[in-house]
Parts: C-alpha cells; sequence; structure tokens
C-alpha cells in the first residue's frame, strides 16, 4: 500500500484517530440516536443496549458511512447520520450474539453482556437492535440503501451460521475461512461504505467505497486473527481474553495455515485441541510454538496487507478530499493496529 510520509510516520492510533476528527459533530449526534433507541419501559433492554454502546470501541463503521457520504458530497440533511446510527446497531446487534455464540466472558475490556445478565436477554436484546436499525433505515426514504442493508444483515446471519457449521473444520481451506469472514465482517464494512455514497448524487462512487469497505472489513478480521494469538498485544489493549479463538476451537486462519503445512505429529495435536472436551492447558502454549513455526501469524497479516492494498487501490478515482485522505490513513491504522 502505498505510504505518504505522513502516514508512514502516524502511529497506529493516529490513522482512525483523524478521521474521528472529521466526522466528530455528526459522530456525537449518531452516539445521542443511540442512546435515543435504547430508551425503553423494559428496564433490560436500555441496560444492556448501554452497556455496550457507552463501553467505548472504535465506532469505525458508523464513521465509514458519515465519511463515505461526505467523500460523495452529501450535504441534503441528516440521513447520514441516521443510516451511520442504523450500522452501529447491527453491529451492536451481532456483538450481543457472538459473544453468546462463543461464551465469550469479555468484551470491550468489560464483562460482556451475557456474563453480567444472561444468554437470553442478550440474544433478545440484539434481535430489538436489528430491529431498530431497519426502523432507522426506513426514515432515509430510500429503497436502495434498504436493500443495501437488509442484504447484509441477511448475509451477515449466514455467516454466522456458516462458521457454525465448519467450527472444527481443520482442513477447511483458506476460501472456505474467507467466505465466512466476507459475510460475518467485511460485509457491514462495505455496507455502511456504500449507504453513504447511495445517499449523495455521486451514486458512480458506490462500488469504489463498497470494495473499500470489504477489503478493509477482511483485512480487519485477520488482524483479528493474528492478534487473538496474543502477539503484539494484551488482554487490556485488546479489550478481549486472548486466546478466545482456541480455547473456543474456532478454526481461524492462523490454525488453518498451521494444519496445511503441519507434519504428522503437529495435525495429530490440532485434531486433538479442537475435539470438544480434549483440550489441555498446556496446549495453549504449544498452539503458539506450531503457528510460529510455520510463520502463520505472519502469513495471516500479510494476507490483511493484500486486502489493504486492495482498499487503496479501490479509492484511486474518487476526488480528492480531507475525508478520502483520512479513509485512506484508516488502512494504515488496520495494518499496525495492536487492538
Amino acid at each position: 500500500m502505498p505510504q505518504t510520509s505522513a502516514a508512514a510516520a502516524m502511529t497506529p492510533e493516529t490513522g482512525i484517530d483523524r478521521l474521528h476528527q472529521l466526522v466528530r459533530d455528526d459522530l456525537e449526534r449518531v452516539d445521542a440516536l443511540l442512546l435515543d433507541v435504547a430508551k425503553n419501559d423494559v428496564t433490560l433492554i436500555p441496560e444492556i443496549s448501554k452497556h455496550l454502546i457507552v463501553s467505548g470501541g472504535k465506532r469505525l463503521r458508523p464513521m465509514l458511512t458519515l465519511a463515505s457520504a461526505r467523500v460523495c458530497g452529501y450535504q441534503r440533511g441528516m440521513h447520514h447520520v441516521t443510516l451511520a446510527a442504523a450500522v452501529e446497531c447491527m453491529h451492536t446487534a451481532t456483538l450481543l450474539h457472538d459473544d453468546v455464540v462463543d461464551g465469550s466472558s469479555l468484551r470491550r475490556g468489560q464483562p460482556s453482556a451475557n456474563a453480567l445478565w444472561d444468554n437470553k436477554s442478550s440474544v433478545l436484546v440484539g434481535d430489538y437492535l436489528i430491529a431498530q436499525a431497519f426502523r432507522l433505515m426506513v426514515r432515509a426514504e430510500s429503497l436502495p440503501v434498504l436493500d443495501i442493508l437488509s442484504d447484509a444483515a441477511a448475509t451477515i446471519a449466514e455467516g454466522e451460521v456458516l462458521q457454525l457449521a465448519t467450527m472444527h473444520q481443520l482442513d477447511a481451506g483458506k476460501d472456505a475461512y474467507f467466505r465466512v469472514i466476507a459475510a460475518k465482517t467485511a460485509k457491514l464494512f462495505a455496507a455502511a461504505c456504500e449507504v453513504g455514497a447511495e445517499l449523495s448524487d455521486q451514486r458512480a462512487h458506490r462500488t469504489a467505497l463498497r470494495t473499500y469497505g470489504h477489503a478493509l472489513g477482511m483485512a480487519f478480521q485477520l488482524t483479528d486473527d493474528a492478534l487473538d494469538y496474543g502477539i503484539g498485544t494484551s488482554e487490556k489493549r485488546l479489550g478481549k481474553a486472548i486466546g478466545d479463538d482456541f480455547r473456543d476451537a474456532k478454526v481461524t486462519l492462523p490454525v488453518i495455515l498451521a494444519y496445511a503445512a503441519a507434519d504428522a505429529s503437529e495435525r495429530r495435536f490440532w485434531e486433538r485441541a479442537f475435539t470438544p472436551g480434549q483440550q489441555q492447558k498446556e496446549d495453549w502454549q504449544q498452539a503458539r510454538q506450531i503457528l510460529a513455526r510455520h510463520q502463520a501469524l505472519e502469513q495471516t497479516r500479510a494476507e490483511a496487507g493484500r486486502f489493504l492494498q486492495e482498499a487503496a487501490a479501490a479509492l484511486n478515482n474518487l476526488p480528492e478530499s480531507q475525508e478520502k485522505s483520512a479513509l485512506l490513513e484508516v488502512l494504515e491504522f488496520c495494518a499496525a493496529r495492536t487492538y
């Protein structure tokens, strides 16, 4: 990915901070709208919703919607804010559902909602937030926007089911895993960018921004895959328990690559460690040693880098602006991030 001298000197945080500064006022409106959406007389709904909404998080997906609208010259109202809130509602709902499916106890450095309340409450509040996201979409009064985000909602659910179906398939291969993360993660990134373009009169940029979002989402998830094995980060920094993917026997790209390159003894290790009830405490360190031996984490980061190159190329024909520059700097953040 081409780097300007300024980009090369940035810390990982700077790339996303610059985008935040550009859309800060609109993002504050998004946060206010999210808190309004969470209001409900049923006590658990605002309690669980606000637990995630106010817990931090990068707010990257709504920022992408806001920046994409600005890149395309949108100036006709506040629909970009409404849709950014819809995107974040969808994302928050997927976090609630993911933590239940994965049995996670930590989210953004805090106890997860299912750990504080229970699985049933988390799932149902997640369903409520998806419904609220659709209510927000309708406010934009655009069938193409509704089509983009409803397609994303369906694809994300499909990706969750596909991941569950292939969870313990060590020999599933890279292409099968890319299909899962394209649906689970990259689809919402792509939709977040595309709806920003759809709002404007520059709809010719829809494809470019969708491609950018998809490639960024793929890179983002691949980086998560590497970070989960504790290289270059900490649990406090990452905001979740390191090694959760391994303990949950979740077959991510580092494991797929290491298994494909493994000798017979290593394959037996992976097969036992990923068999329910067979994992042992010392397996975590052995897994990391095998990953290091086959440079699986470095290869995963390299795959992320290729997607980042694709994302940068997608923006080539967009008009120059501060927002475009910030979208390119987000790629630098993703390449270097440790959380």
